[in-house]
């Protein structure tokens, strides 16, 4: 009998014991370590020069360092100058995870854009227009301060699906020859920005032929904080024609904010595959949050 009672006894033991072995193990709750996405935007603008067939520099030359260079900024967004209609469906072909909009600026397909190329996976154009820098500009390829070379603004509003944000994005190529219409020009693109009478968030990017804090042109567009320059860091020059020294003519190339927009990182980008130079002007980038 006793022999029973200390089988008994050794079994409840054992049973007890296995059950303490599986037990679940609540384990200490630790505190949340989510990582918040990085919702910047890269934005960039780059005068291209224009699609030319004769060496040197002609654009079939330079087409493989082009799409290199714009690879090698990785961009969300970017404004380009001069480019030909054929030009920017090389670069559409060439930059698969991009669409454009433009409008040649003899009106069509003629003449030079100011293409607007974005991430097709995270930005929707919610509008587009485009007007030129003129006394008349509703008018297509219409010219008033002395300038030969027609010269406009393309934009589009944009909704970015990973923020659920909506921005503007502007661009521009100011004329090469006449201060007046630099001004003028300038003086045309505040006005029209005024009269969205908006608090969204506005990028204008550009070649606007002025160098940076040293142009009425710049000041018009940055007199009383009405838009902020990008550009942080000490002065570098971007017009190099295809030499890669650009020290003559100053930043000529900008990018401005306006509204709730912080602006970071600015950078010139001195590119070259092998000696070739993509464009006569090196590219500016900056990282700007919302």
């Amino acid at each position: 009998m006793m022999q029973c009672v200390a089988l008994m006894l050794l079994l409840i033991v054992a049973a007890v014991g296995c059950q303490s072995a599986v037990a679940p193990v609540t384990a200490a709750v630790l505190p949340a370590t989510t990582q918040a996405a990085d919702d910047s935007l890269k934005v960039m603008t780059f005068n291209l020069r224009y699609a030319s067939v004769k060496p040197p520099n002609a654009w079939w030359q330079r087409r493989e360092a082009m799409k290199e260079c714009i690879q090698s900024v990785n961009p969300d967004l970017f404004g380009t100058q001069e480019g030909l209609y054929g030009q920017l469906k090389d670069m559409e072909s060439d930059l698969r995870d991009y669409a454009w909009i433009g409008l040649g600026r003899d009106g069509g397909s003629k003449g030079e854009f100011m293409a607007i190329f974005y991430r097709k996976a995270r930005f929707e154009p919610l509008e587009y227009d485009h007007f030129w820098l003129s006394d008349t500009p509703n008018v297509v390829a219409s010219t008033s301060w002395g300038n030969t070379n027609r010269r406009m603004v393309t934009w589009v509003k944009f909704l970015d699906h990973q923020t659920n944000k909506q921005f503007y994005f502007w661009n521009t190529h100011l004329d090469h020859a006449i201060q007046a219409a630099r001004e003028k020009g300038a003086a045309l693109i505040r006005r029209r920005v005024e009269a969205l009478g908006t608090a969204t968030p506005i990028i204008l990017v550009g070649d606007f032929n002025a160098a940076a804090k040293a142009n009425k042109a710049y000041d018009i567009l940055t007199e009383g904080g009405f838009f902020t320059d990008a550009w942080t860091a000490e002065e570098a020059g971007t017009f190099h024609n295809f030499s890669g020294n650009a020290t003559k003519l100053g930043r000529i190339d900008w990018i401005f904010t306006r509204g709730e927009v912080k602006a970071e990182q600015p950078d010139v980008i001195r590119f070259n595959k092998v000696g070739q130079y993509p464009s006569d002007h090196h590219a500016v980038a900056a990282r700007v949050r919302m």
